[in-house]
């Protein structure tokens, strides 16, 4: 892994622009065998959007990103949020990665991550922890200021049969692989009237190959973003060599 990425960067350098993720190439290094850093798992979000449900015009999930998690866990009040928050009107499902930092001044805080799924149209949380419990806490919280947001109450179920990390730090993989699973085997293949069974029972995640896999999709994008600014630099006689990125957008 360590050869395919550039060694002449630094840790707070860029290493790709993914519409409105930027990953640096600490980001990168947590992929080889460390916690998954808040950019890498907004990154896969932004991934999921707009490589999965840009082709399903008809889908209603809004997936949340980690900050967005952690505000509602933090603030006391979750109505204030209204403003910072997208609007959930006609939403279906809500994806919401879980971390167990409590510190609000602590940047990159916590040491477990959990995902939670909020399914609206049935005002149930679904709670899938790599980690036996881990983040139940949080994941209860969440769910309850999540329920006042929308004026309504939501029912907590934690999936006691999620698939369970054997690596220390897998977690962050375990969210990412999950909310894939769940999107696309589920919720994207349901019709309107199915029941559609939400336990992830008898999965299988083997994190080595999912890290593997996430890194080489970051690594095609770069690839092609670097070849899209070669080519439009190709095509501009005044044209200067970016010290910025290579961009997706």
């Amino acid at each position: 892994m360590r050869g395919r990425f550039s060694d002449m960067l630094t840790p707070d350098d860029a290493y790709l622009s993914y519409y409105d993720v930027r990953l640096t190439r600490e980001d990168m290094l947590t992929l080889k065998n460390d916690w998954l850093t808040d950019n890498v798992i907004s990154f896969w979000e932004e991934y999921l959007e707009h490589e999965v449900l840009a082709k399903q015009k008809s889908s209603n999930i809004v997936l949340l990103r980690p900050s967005m998690s952690f505000m509602i866990l933090q603030t006391p009040n979750p109505h204030t949020l209204k403003d910072a928050l997208p609007s959930f009107a006609g939403v279906s499902h809500v994806f919401l990665p879980i971390n167990d930092c409590r510190n609000v001044t602590q940047a990159e805080g916590g040491t477990h991550w959990s995902l939670l799924l909020i399914s609206i149209v049935d005002r149930i949380a679904f709670h899938y922890d790599s980690l036996y419990q881990g983040n139940v806490w949080e994941a209860h919280t969440v769910t309850h200021k999540f329920g006042i947001l929308l004026n309504m109450q939501i029912r907590f179920m934690p999936l006691n049969d999620s698939p369970q990390q054997e690596g220390g730090s897998d977690c962050g993989v375990f969210v990412c692989v999950n909310m894939r699973q769940l999107l696309e085997k589920r919720l994207l293949r349901a019709s309107a009237h199915e029941k559609v069974s939400m336990s992830l029972g008898g999965q299988r995640v083997d994190a080595s190959h999912s890290r593997k896999e996430m890194a080489k999709i970051i690594e095609g994008f770069r690839k092609e973003g670097e070849r899209r600014r070669s080519a439009s630099l190709s095509r501009s006689p005044m044209g200067k060599k970016s010290r910025s990125p290579p961009r997706i957008e």
